[in-house]
């Protein structure tokens, strides 16, 4: 299939700016976040060492920061095909604002927030910007992750 030289018209970027993905719930586990946490070598108590966690002043076992990037998240979908075969993750941002904890339910929603086209030496680009909200059971935000993707 030849590249196009162009691809993304104003009527397209309007109709994907704004999509959500269907909300997706992981419930949270205890053995999740401790093998989590022995996986990316952190011996931090407060994530593999319940007794001294709950000395901590969490009170118990929280999730490393990273732990957010192992659940399920929605996907959302385009309402038109983008005709390009490789993706390159163009790097994430996190901002984080709850512990997540043993038992939590935790939501995500995926929302399309930008979509531009841009030419590179492999021909041109879709740079897709995505929030991924994280929200536990009790509708607190936890965290939020802005993403760019980009297909080419």
């Amino acid at each position: 299939m030849s590249t196009p030289t162009t691809f993304l018209t104003e009527e397209m970027r309007q109709q994907a700016i704004g999509l959500e993905g269907p909300p997706v719930t992981t419930e949270i586990e205890k053995g999740a976040i401790i093998r989590f946490a022995q996986a990316i070598e952190d011996d931090n108590p407060v994530f593999n060492d319940e007794e001294a966690a709950r000395k901590s002043q969490y009170g118990g076992l929280i999730a490393p920061p990273t732990f957010l990037r192992s659940i399920r998240s929605s996907r959302r979908e385009v309402p038109f095909d983008i005709p390009f075969n490789n993706a390159l993750d163009g790097g994430s941002d996190w901002e984080y604002f709850e512990p997540v904890r043993p038992g939590d339910l935790i939501t995500t929603v995926s929302r399309i927030t930008d979509m531009q086209e841009r030419s590179g030496r492999m021909g041109v680009m879709i740079i897709t910007s995505t929030v991924t909200t994280y929200t536990n059971q009790f509708d607190q935000v936890v965290a939020t992750q802005t993403t760019t993707g980009i297909r080419y």
